[in-house]
């Protein structure tokens, strides 16, 4: 039975139907959920939204991005890996020198995956045709949308970091205002190019041929051959049992082993108060050493040094927690590509299907560029490079780099129990965590375990509280030894949508921090 209660101040209440879908925005989940009334399944859903996201949702994800997706077909689980790779250009000796790898500009593009991902799902799990799940976004960029508010902000707060790259001033300034309506007819002849072509035109036809082109003229060493070279893959996902439940991820490039370490070192303390003091200073214990092992061992699966299995260890975390006290660890900070911009999506059909799908630009806009004449912004991926050569995330021709973005499931008993993810940087995996222990020890609703107060944990292991938390337990925290910060920057704790499976149907949940939307029928 789900509990129907709110504990927290809430702007929303959970949603129940044998279909659902919740996202980050409220156009976008209406095309997904069109998509399923019109007789398509949740990955037709899932992929309209996903490519609706990309034109009403620009400041965080986009036509050059890079996506993931766990499935449940059904009958069982699967992954795909949509991340591109960098260009056959970029050798460690290019980047000699560096402290760390370029944050805008061609020198931080890699090859974008999403459309291949699109394809890929589309072909393997989709009932509508390609062009279809097409309709919502082309509409959208032709005749134009009105800008959501949370969208109009994170859009603002990129004008200043984009204003010298002409292409992107052409292409999304001035910024809009909330409300009002823009604009981008060049998107929609590329979408209606990738929908006509089944995503060809992109890696091997005329898009591909533009995106070439703008890098030569810019200096940058992406070519036609590094976007021809491109596929996305189906994975095996990584599990790791959380007392009766297992979660599953996407194995690296991307930073859900982090989550999992977390859970698998909590998993050997009995259930703590839901928010107390001593809740809290667990999961960050524990989060301080899945994000420390992530920091050092993750990167692309081809060049990983450990097996992600050997960092699962029973006996490595059972070691772990033995090693958690009642105060504050004083391990060495981490150092982690941080962002807190990309689009999240989770979706589920009366036929039992469920998708947990994940896209990103990576920071805002990403690296600024915008290839001209198509509206395609190139995602900034390289950044998620290491330049030290003892680093196995160290950059190098064709390799993947390391991922913030994760999308999330749970499984009971060989059962789909929840579609999941939180947007943002590394508090996706710091949210992963916040929302299985709330919904699975503690039995709170999506909704209500999106709406609680949230604890983020820094770089340097600084803790930061969302205004929720009592003072007490901030006092009791401080205690122990941790650096406590109350933090209202609502941008800092993400946004979670999430899909639970009941014995009647669906349970849905859409974070208040952004301005989607929880829907179905």
């Amino acid at each position: 039975m789900i509990n129907p209660s709110q504990p927290y101040p809430s702007q929303r209440a959970p949603v129940c139907a044998d279909n659902v879908l919740a996202t980050s925005q409220p156009l976008a989940a209406q095309a997904g959920m069109d998509m399923l009334r019109r007789g398509g399944n949740a990955v037709d859903a899932a992929l309209a939204a996903a490519i609706t996201l990309t034109i009403v949702e620009p400041c965080s994800n986009g036509i050059g991005s890079d996506s993931f997706a766990i499935i449940w077909d059904g009958e069982s689980l699967t992954g795909l890996n949509g991340s591109g790779r960098s260009p056959q250009a970029w050798t460690p000796e290019k980047f000699a020198g560096q402290n760390e790898m370029p944050l805008h500009g061609w020198d931080s593009v890699t090859v974008p995956g999403s459309v291949s991902s699109w394809v890929a799902m589309s072909e393997r799990y989709g009932s509508m045709p390609f062009e279809t799940l097409f309709e919502a976004a082309i509409h959208y960029a032709e005749n134009g949308f009105q800008v959501g508010p949370v969208t109009s902000e994170h859009w603002r707060r990129s004008a200043e970091t984009f204003k010298d790259f002409p292409d992107f001033v052409e292409h999304f300034l001035p910024v809009p205002k909330t409300g009002t309506r823009f604009f981008r007819p060049d998107a929609a002849k590329t979408l209606k190019d990738i929908a006509a072509t089944r995503g060809e035109s992109f890696y091997r036809g005329e898009l591909a041929k533009k995106i070439e082109q703008a890098s030569i003229s810019g200096g940058g060493s992406l070519r036609a051959s590094d976007l021809a070279a491109h596929q996305s893959e189906w994975v095996e996902l990584v599990e790791q049992s959380y007392r009766d439940v297992v979660i599953h991820e996407i194995p690296p490039n991307g930073q859900g082993l982090a989550a999992q370490i977390t859970l698998g070192i909590l998993e050997q303390f009995p259930k703590a108060d839901v928010d107390s003091t001593e809740s809290v200073h667990q999961q960050i214990e524990a989060m301080k050493t899945g994000l420390t092992t992530v920091y050092e061992h993750l990167t692309d699966i081809d060049a990983m040094r450990v097996a992600p299995e050997d960092l699962l260890n029973a006996e490595l975390l059972a070691n772990a927690a033995s090693n958690i006290t009642h105060t504050a660890s004083p391990l060495p900070p981490v150092s982690l590509p941080v962002s807190k911009d990309t689009v999240y999506l989770s979706v589920a059909d009366k036929d039992g299907m469920m998708v947990s799908f994940i896209q990103s630009n990576y920071l805002g806009f990403g690296s600024g560029i915008v290839i001209p004449g198509t509206g395609i912004t190139m995602q900034n991926r390289g950044f998620g490079f290491s330049t030290d050569p003892a680093h196995p995330n160290c950059v190098g021709p064709g390799k993947r780099p390391f991922h913030t973005i994760i999308p999330g499931f749970v499984t009971h008993k060989g059962q789909p129990a929840l579609s999941f993810g939180v947007m943002g940087g590394p508090m996706q995996a710091q949210g992963h965590v916040q929302m299985v222990q709330r919904i699975f020890d503690h039995g709170q609703n999506p909704q209500a375990a999106s709406d609680a107060p949230r604890w983020y944990l820094d770089e340097d292991f600084t803790v930061r509280l969302e205004p929720g938390f009592s003072e007490q337990v901030a006092h009791e925290l401080e205690q122990k030894g941790h650096k406590v910060v109350f933090d209202d920057q609502i941008a800092l704790y993400g946004g979670a949508q999430l899909i639970l499976k009941t014995p009647d149907g669906y349970v849905a949940g859409s974070d208040h921090r952004k301005e989607g939307l929880a829907t179905g029928f």
